[in-house]
């Protein structure tokens, strides 16, 4: 089944639903390094362009190509915003399901009215709507605490009754199996610079993850990483900090992929790592995604 992917980033949600046999035929997004991170690892004779850098504003329904599932991560205040365009397409195109995916205060947003309205818009153009709040920790198998709504939605009422959501599943990755082994780059290590002084007697432990809060380091005792945040590419000290044997230091853009769960062949292009630490931020923990393609597909293919 082909898959329109909206929002696409860095290619996440399009990475859980091929692993499921499912092929994107369309991707698009605004971000032009997100296109770089995208086109090298996903160009393809489906996509031959990659990720279409164009807004979903710009992106009419006739000019995408057959599709049966649409799927979309708006996690953004503008990208909220541009929910209707969403519904432009799923109503013009009717596909049989899609799965929208956003921040967890969607749920209680005005007190549920958000929510409670777009629900009103998916079913009011045919849709069965489910939606759940999972936590990557207990859901993905990685040590990150990371809530996320996701919504789905079925044309057959029949198979919108068939799905459900994943089931629970026990954590065995630890925050170590995230980390990269030895000694990295010296530009991650505060080791010298001005922050160090402020967090080195408190940010003791190995295999442990820290945040600075401006003023005072949290340490995260549930054994797991922090949500990561798009705000960590606005400045180093919104990156998760670990002690490692050389020192002190934030995650690498790579560590952050292997918390979000993508896979090692999975290439981080040569960008500042500002962007890449964005992307990161605005991505979904692939193997969550992954889980819910598999009960979509299982119904979807009965």
């Amino acid at each position: 089944m082909n898959v329109v992917d909206l929002f696409a980033g860095m290619g996440g949600i399009k990475l859980g639903f091929e692993r499921n046999g499912f092929k994107a035929v369309f991707s698009n997004d605004i971000d032009a390094n997100c296109k770089k991170t995208f086109d090298s690892n996903f160009t393809n004779s489906l996509q031959k362009e990659g990720l279409t850098l164009k807004s979903i504003t710009e992106v009419s329904s006739d000019s995408l190509p057959g599709f049966d599932l649409l799927t979309g991560g708006f996690t953004d205040e503008e990208r909220g915003d541009l929910f209707f365009e969403i519904i432009r397409i799923l109503r013009d195109k009717k596909p049989r399901a899609f799965l929208l995916e956003n921040v967890k205060n969607l749920k209680i947003h005005d007190k549920g009215n958000t929510l409670a309205l777009i629900y009103k818009e998916l079913e009011s153009i045919g849709h069965f709507v489910k939606d759940v709040v999972l936590n990557t920790l207990d859901y993905g198998n990685l040590p990150q605490n990371r809530e996320r709504i996701y919504i789905v939605g079925f044309l057959s009422k029949k198979e919108a009754k068939k799905f459900v959501f994943p089931e629970k599943i026990k954590l065995t990755k630890t925050i170590q199996d995230c980390l990269i082994k030895g000694k990295v780059a010296n530009k991650y290590y505060y080791n010298g610079k001005p922050l160090y002084e402020k967090i080195k007697d408190d940010v003791t432990k190995y295999g442990t993850v820290y945040q600075w809060r401006r003023k005072y380091v949290r340490e995260n005792k549930s054994n797991a990483c922090p949500t990561l945040t798009a705000n960590m590419g606005t400045g180093g000290h919104n990156v998760p900090i670990i002690k490692d044997e050389f020192g002190i230091r934030k995650l690498m853009p790579r560590e952050c992929a292997n918390f979000q769960g993508f896979p090692q062949d999975y290439q981080l292009p040569n960008i500042a790592d500002s962007q890449l630490y964005k992307q990161l931020g605005n991505s979904v923990s692939v193997p969550v995604i992954e889980r819910i393609a598999y009960e979509m597909k299982r119904v979807l293919y009965a």
